[in-house]
């Protein structure tokens, strides 16, 4: 791994689940690793229960867009953390990939919604602690 890991979430929108995901690993990660995120059907905008469960934790998402998964993407990242997005995510040797089976917030009220957004916390906080462990025992 490079000194700032990249990981990149990837779900089939970029609307809910990975959107929740990097603004998550930007608010507890900082300035210590590259968040990307990416679809490989982007919507055209941010799932508004999505934003409201991120804005109740403190982190604005509003302003994101969805962006379409690119091979390039993939390439500079060290982490890939799919969502449910199947055999559209290109693999490339040496990388990290992980698949986070996360129920999909689309059209769900934020009732459906806040415990999604909780596992994905978890599960970012877990994957901060391996990636900065993993950091610190390579360069040591």
């Amino acid at each position: 791994m490079t000194d700032k890991p990249t990981v990149l979430f990837v779900c089939v929108h970029n609307a809910g689940r990975s959107q929740m995901a990097a603004g998550y690993l930007k608010a507890l990660g900082g300035d210590r690793v590259e968040v990307l995120s990416a679809g490989s059907e982007p919507k055209d905008q941010i799932n508004p229960v999505a934003v409201q469960a991120m804005a109740e934790e403190g982190i604005d998402i509003a302003g994101n867009t969805p962006k379409l998964l690119t091979v390039d993407a993939v390439k500079e990242s060290d982490v890939v953390i799919t969502m449910g997005c199947g055999d559209a995510c290109p693999i490339f040797p040496g990388k990290r990939y992980e698949d986070w089976e996360l129920a999909d917030p689309a059209g769900q009220g934020i009732e459906a919604v806040r415990p999604i957004r909780d596992e994905i916390k978890l599960r970012i906080e877990q994957l901060l602690a391996e990636i900065l462990h993993e950091e610190v025992e390579a360069t040591s």
